[in-house]
Formats: C-alpha cells, sequence, structure tokens
C-alpha cells in the first residue's frame, strides 16, 4: 500500500511518500512545499493546494495521514495554520483517499518510542526505518513519520478486522 504522511504549515507544508507490504516499509519520495510569504493568504493556501495535487498526482498513493497541529502561539497565526490545515486534509479528500490524523506526540511515540522526541530523534529513525531515506528537511522527515504511524496503525487495525471476520473478540 502507498501512503502518504503530511505535517502541515502555511510557510512550510512537509509531505512523504512510502510503500507498505506487511511489516516493510519503503521510501519513495519526500520533500517540502513552501508558499510564497509575498503573497495574500488565499493565494498562498492556492499554491499549497497545487503543489499536494501535483504530489498525489504524481505518487499516487492509496491513503493519507495528516499530523494534528498544536498552535500555542497567538489567535492570528493559530488561524492562518488552520487554514492551511484545512487545505492539507481537503487536498487528499478531493482526490478520493482516505484520511486519517495522528496527534504529533502518538506520531512521535510510534516512530521513536517517546512522545516528546526531539526533531531530530524522528529524523534519525525516519532515516533508520526507510534504508535509502533522503528527506531534505525536518518538515519532509516529520511528514514520513506520519506516514509510518500510519502504516503502523493501519496494519494493527487491519489485523483486528481480520479476527472480527473470523469471529474472534476484538481486545
Amino acid at each position: 500500500m502507498r501512503l502518504l504522511g503530511l505535517d502541515p504549515g502555511l510557510r512550510v507544508t512537509g509531505w512523504g511518500v512510502i510503500d507498505t507490504d506487511g511489516t516493510r516499509l519503503g521510501y519513495v519520495a519526500s520533500g517540502t512545499l513552501r508558499p510564497d510569504p509575498a503573497l495574500p493568504l488565499a493565494a498562498r493556501l492556492a499554491q499549497l493546494h497545487e503543489g499536494l495535487v501535483r504530489v498525489i498526482a504524481e505518487h499516487r498513493p492509496e491513503a493519507a495521514a495528516v499530523e494534528e497541529t498544536f498552535v500555542n502561539r497567538n489567535a492570528a497565526s493559530a488561524l492562518k495554520l488552520g487554514a492551511a490545515r484545512g487545505v492539507v486534509l481537503l487536498a487528499p479528500a478531493l482526490a478520493g483517499l482516505p484520511v486519517s490524523e495522528y496527534a504529533a506526540n502518538l506520531v512521535k511515540k510510534s516512530v521513536v518510542g517517546a512522545g516528546h522526541a526531539a526533531k531530530t530523534q524522528v529524523a534519525l529513525m525516519v532515516r533508520t526505518l526507510l534504508p535509502g531515506c533522503r528527506a531534505a528537511d525536518a518538515d519532509a522527515a516529520d511528514a514520513l513519520a506520519v506516514a509510518i504511524c500510519h502504516a503502523h496503525h493501519a496494519a494493527t487495525e487491519r489485523r483486528w478486522s481480520e479476527r472480527a471476520e473470523a469471529g474472534e473478540v476484538r481486545p
């Protein structure tokens, strides 16, 4: 299964694509989208959407996962980030992909084993779990971590569904 992980932001949105086969993970591609900060908000959101549409068309993922954002800044920043997050959720949904969301602490715990891991630890584990990974920066590595988290959680959910269909009790 091909998964798209997304780390939303108005200045920088990280994206990462992985393939999963059972418990095996494979790196496909990653990068960042950087809307022009000189443009008005609506134009930056349009650039973000166009970039996501290109990534989805090029890599053809079967599902997407988005990191939930935690903001403790001022209200104006939170609203702008919320608008960018809306675009990040909307683009894969419009492409017909199922979209899952994961808290940042859950992503870090799934990849590193600690919910408050530093970005450098996340990037190191992403490179360890995805041999050949060429994530250029922390935002792309974070997006790949979201995809890895989704791969683990989706596999668990699949096993539970298979057990339920077989008449076994779900834990």
